[in-house]
């Protein structure tokens, strides 16, 4: 992945911050099928899965586990790691480059409500994956639940039996 080049008057380069948050698809299976939570604001329309940056000397993990409780108002459990997400961006009012890294794990509720989100997001709702498909606002979050699916696919499937 090749960073964004913008450079200050001069010709310098700007240089490079690494950020780094996580986040998971948290999922529950019901009679409509595989639904999955994602975080919606009002005013800008954006749609996107929850997650967040790490507190000092706090795991990926942990991050994860309590950005998720934050943001939907859920308790979840860690079932396995799903992947990263990495993108650049830049801020020429700082004039900084960000290349950040955003790990996901997939995640079963097992307590809470989405009534308790903090105010971060307006919104917190359960949808179908293929609904969330067509409301996540940025293509490598769709990935990311397109990853979820394969991995939950093959959870719900169970251990291959040998006849």
């Amino acid at each position: 992945m090749t960073p964004p080049s913008p450079q200050q008057g001069g010709g310098q380069k700007w240089p490079i911050e690494r950020l780094v948050s996580a986040g998971g698809v948290v999922y529950r299976v019901g009679d409509p099928g595989v639904e999955v939570v994602l975080c919606g604001r009002k005013n800008d329309g954006v749609w996107g899965l929850p997650k967040g940056t790490p507190q000092t000397g706090e795991s990926l993990e942990e991050t994860a586990l309590r950005e998720v409780r934050e943001e939907t108002g859920l308790q979840v459990s860690i079932q396995d790691k799903i992947g990263t997400i990495e993108y650049w961006f830049s801020s020429p009012r700082e004039g900084m480059r960000y290349h950040k890294t955003v790990h996901h794990y997939l995640m079963i509720p097992i307590g809470g409500s989405t009534d308790d989100h903090d105010m971060e997001y307006d919104l917190v709702e359960w949808f179908s994956i293929e609904e969330a498909y067509r409301l996540l606002s940025y293509e490598n979050e769709v990935n990311m639940i397109r990853k979820a699916e394969k991995l939950l696919g093959q959870k719900l499937a169970g251990p291959e039996r040998s006849e």
